[in-house]
């Protein structure tokens, strides 16, 4: 994680952003720990009720898809919230067997069947999202939520 906080300066590089890391079991009922954590850190940057809901539900399916992607019951994932004056970045990683970005599709509305629609719910939802991964060691997906000041 220190490579992450390394990474994290400002445009300018001038200031340092605040980082928060938490190392998670990966099972289901851990999610809503990740949830409420993330709902008070966007309510302290400033975030309006709609975009802390918004925050919530795609960080829910980035640690959704790490544990369902975690090798077993007994590996951890791992999660990083970035908190900047106007802007609050989250990643989740994990250890799992990884997949191949350039799978990972835009989903076909005619052709919807169960799960395969995280990602694209996260996009939708967050203003940034890239992923990085390496096969059998593990995805990282990074969300970036902007603090916007016309409500």
């Amino acid at each position: 994680m220190d490579a992450i906080k390394n990474q994290i300066l400002d445009n300018e590089g001038a200031s340092e952003i605040d980082v928060i890391s938490m190392t998670i079991p990966s099972r289901p009922e851990y999610v809503g720990v990740i949830r409420l954590t993330v709902s008070a850190i966007a309510n302290r940057i400033g975030f309006n009720i709609e975009d802390i809901e918004d925050i919530k539900v795609a960080v829910a399916e980035a640690c959704t898809n790490a544990i369902q992607h975690s090798y077993n019951d007994e590996s951890n994932f791992y999660v990083a919230f970035e908190i900047g004056i106007d802007s609050l970045g989250v990643i989740v990683r994990d250890d799992g067997k990884g997949i191949k970005v350039e799978d990972v599709k835009e989903p076909q509305l005619g052709e919807l069947k169960e799960g395969g629609l995280g990602i694209f719910i996260i996009k939708s939802l967050m203003d940034e999202v890239s992923f990085s991964c390496e096969i059998e060691k593990g995805t990282e997906i990074k969300m970036v939520k902007f603090l916007h000041e016309n409500y």
